[in-house]
Parts: C-alpha cells; structure tokens; sequence
C-alpha cells in the first residue's frame, strides 16, 4: 500500500513540501519494486538514497529553524539525528543480512510510517511557527 500525498501533509512551506514529497516518493518506488518482486535488486539503492536525501533536507529543515527561532529547535533536532541513527542501523543491516522479505518490510514501513507521522505530528508546528514568523511560508 503506498503512502498517499495529501494536503494532510503539506506544511505551506513550498521547499519543505518538495523535499518531504520526494521522500515519500522514494519509499513509494521502493514499495513498488517490491510489489513487482524487484525490491531486492533496488532497497540498497533506495535505502542509500533515502539516508541522503534525508540528511539534506533535515540539513535544511534545521536552518529554517534557527532562522525563525524555533522554540523546540533542540527536541526537533533530536528526533532528526534519532532517525538518521535508525536507518543507519537498517542500512547496516542491509549490508550484513542482505535484502531479506522481512527486513525490505521493516525498512517500507519503518521509514514511510515514521515520515508520515513526523510531518503530521511535527513539521506541521514548524510550518506553523514560520508563517507565524514570516519566514516564507504560503498561505
């Protein structure tokens, strides 16, 4: 089951928004091979991708903050670097296990899931305090 865009997931912030739907579409063309039983030949490559990408847009995500003072700058952090540290332990495993059924699951749904509910639950107050602060956010 893919993971949906939705307007639920926007935050307004039009960088923001492209950054987090090119994550979600990463995990979406990792589902998809995985459907067509590809996913073996391409979780390394996506995986590896998605650990990229996702430094860069927390990189910038984070330089949002401090620019509008964020007051839960630190916390926001955290949860950052908690998950950088949780898909380098699945990239690991990856490397030491190999693309098994089980493991091209947990990543799918490990990561997608954890995206999802981190801009509902966490980019949308950001997004928040930028309109808030004019720090171009539209709407």
């Amino acid at each position: 089951m893919a993971f949906l865009w939705s307007t639920m997931l926007e935050t307004g912030h039009p960088a923001i928004d492209a950054q987090h739907k090119e994550l979600v579409n990463a995990v979406n063309q990792l589902l998809d091979a995985c459907q067509q039983g590809k996913g073996a030949a391409t979780v390394g490559t996506t995986l590896d991708f998605l650990v990229s990408y996702t430094k860069k847009h927390f990189h910038d995500e984070e330089a949002l903050q401090i620019q509008s003072q964020f007051p839960d700058y630190l916390d926001h952090c955290r949860l950052h670097r908690d998950f950088v540290q949780a898909m380098g332990n699945l990239s690991a495993e990856l490397k030491q296990t190999g693309p098994t059924p089980a493991l091209v699951n947990r990543i799918v749904h490990e990561v997608g899931d954890w995206l999802i509910h981190h801009i509902q639950q966490q980019d949308v107050r950001i997004a928040a305090h930028l309109k808030k602060s004019g720090a171009g956010v539209s709407g």
